[in-house]
This record gives structure tokens, C-alpha cells and sequence, in this order.
């Protein structure tokens, strides 16, 4: 019988698996924070721990940084947060939006150079209406694209595959990161 199969009626499907236990987390929700508050949320506490690489914050700003999304729709794909524990961008001070905003030119840069990306979805959802999975905080997704990258794993298996481990993503964007300061 195959182990695939629980009825053990019939023909196996002959399809093939690729198996990503790790989404499972998400998807349950295992590793949503309970407790979202300022200091406690995922977005204050990441970058108070002081270890980037263990992290996986790519670049640190004045009032923001990027880190990497640990369940990413694609390759590179990164959060631009203000450090100051805010969920509303109309609530942002204005040095907080303009380096929100230079941090995603940073990164949409920086991806196009080090992943050859051809095009980007860039956003915040706010609320918990709007998507958020952190509503509290404040983040903004960079997530880079690929012609073709829509293929059948995301539309019929409902899978991503990620050619390269976090920690490398986050060594070959951190190394590259180009702030637009220099030219």
C-alpha cells in the first residue's frame, strides 16, 4: 500500500511531493506572538537582541531597519520596520516614513543586484483586516519577483520552494546592501 494514501483504496495519484513542514508553523499559527504589545512583538524585540545574523536583519537604520521575512513569498523576500512600536503608517513621524521609504529603494536595489529581480510587490497591510499578521507593528513588505515565478507550485500545490537558506539570504543582502549614500 502506499504510505502516501490512508484508505489504501484504488491507484496512488503519481504525483509527486515536496514536502515543507516548515510552513506548518505558519499556517497554524504556532509562532504568531500572544502577546503583541510595544517591547514584546517580534518587530521590538528583534532588533534589541543585537545579533543580526541569528536575526536575520539585512540592514539597521536610524529610526528602521530590514530584516527577512521568515516565511517568505519568495527568495529575498524582506520587511522594512520602524524600531519605535507604531501599527498606523499615518502615525510614523516623517523621519520615520522618508527612511521607511529610502530602505525600500535600498532593498529593491540591492535585490535587483544580487538576485537579478525583475520586478518587486512592495507594501504594508494594516490591521488585521487589511492582512497583517503583526498588526501592532508597523511593517512593510519588499518581496522580489521573477517572470515565470508564478509556476504550478504557488497556484495548484500551494507551495513556495526556496532555493537558498535564510541565513545565506540575509549574509548575500547584508553584504550588498546599498544604502544609495555612496555611488
Amino acid at each position: 500500500m502506499d504510505p502516501l494514501r490512508q484508505d489504501g483504496i484504488g491507484e496512488p495519484d503519481s504525483l509527486e511531493r515536496l514536502w515543507t513542514p516548515y510552513r506548518m508553523a505558519y499556517i497554524r499559527g504556532e509562532n504568531k506572538p500572544t502577546d503583541d504589545t510595544a517591547g514584546e512583538c517580534p518587530f521590538c524585540r528583534i532588533p534589541r537582541e543585537g545579533d543580526d545574523q541569528r536575526f536575520l536583519v539585512v540592514h539597521r537604520g536610524e529610526t528602521a531597519y530590514a530584516v527577512l521575512n521568515l516565511y517568505p513569498y519568495a527568495p529575498g523576500h524582506l520587511m522594512v520596520c520602524p524600531y519605535r512600536h507604531v501599527a498606523d503608517y499615518t502615525a510614523t513621524t516623517s523621519e520615520e516614513a522618508q527612511e521607511m521609504a529610502v530602505m525600500t529603494k535600498a532593498a529593491m536595489r540591492t535585490l535587483r543586484k544580487v538576485s537579478h529581480a525583475e520586478g518587486f510587490n512592495a507594501g504594508m497591510n494594516q490591521g488585521a483586516a487589511g492582512g497583517a499578521g503583526i498588526a501592532a507593528h508597523l511593517h512593510q513588505h519588499v518581496v522580489p519577483r521573477w517572470i515565470g515565478d508564478q509556476n504550478f507550485m504557488p497556484v495548484i500545490g500551494h507551495t513556495k520552494t526556496l532555493p537558498q537558506l535564510l541565513q545565506d539570504t540575509r549574509a548575500l543582502l547584508a553584504n550588498a546592501w546599498d544604502d544609495g549614500t555612496v555611488s
